[in-house]
This record gives structure tokens, C-alpha cells and sequence, in this order.
């Protein structure tokens, strides 16, 4: 399967946007006070959060890496 250069540089934003959303959410969460119980322990609203952000972040580097890959493949292509 080819890839236009478009549909490369699409996947490739999304993983970037991926990097770029995801930790600041998680750091926004980890500062909310619903975190962290009151002993100090995670609360099933911080390790839902956490879940969410690491399948997220997978998600968002296996689509970028395919963009990256489609890109070059068209670059080579060209040449």
C-alpha cells in the first residue's frame, strides 16, 4: 500500500500532536485533587487517566512512525 506525501504528513501531525496533548493532559490530571486519596495512594480516577494517556501516546507513535515510513518511502520514490 502507498501513502501520498499528504496522507504521510497527516499521520506524521497526529503523532506529533499526539506528544505534544497527551503529557500536558496527564500533568493537568496529576494536579487535580481527585488523584490522589488520602493516603496518598492513586485513585481510579488518576489510573483511568494514566491508561488513557500511555494507549493514547502508543496509538499516537504507531500512526506517526507510519507516516514517517510514508513519507521517506514517497521521497525515495521521487528520486
Amino acid at each position: 500500500m502507498e501513502l501520498s506525501r499528504r496522507t504521510s504528513l497527516s499521520l506524521l501531525a497526529f503523532g506529533v500532536w499526539s506528544w505534544v496533548i497527551w503529557p500536558t493532559f496527564l500533568k493537568n490530571i496529576w494536579a487535580d485533587p481527585r488523584s490522589f486519596g488520602a493516603g496518598g495512594g492513586w485513585t481510579g480516577f488518576l489510573t483511568v487517566h494514566v491508561l488513557l494517556t500511555a494507549a493514547s501516546l502508543a496509538f499516537g507513535t504507531a500512526i506517526g512512525v507510519l507516516g514517517v515510513r510514508g513519507y521517506l518511502a514517497q521521497r525515495r520514490k521521487a528520486s
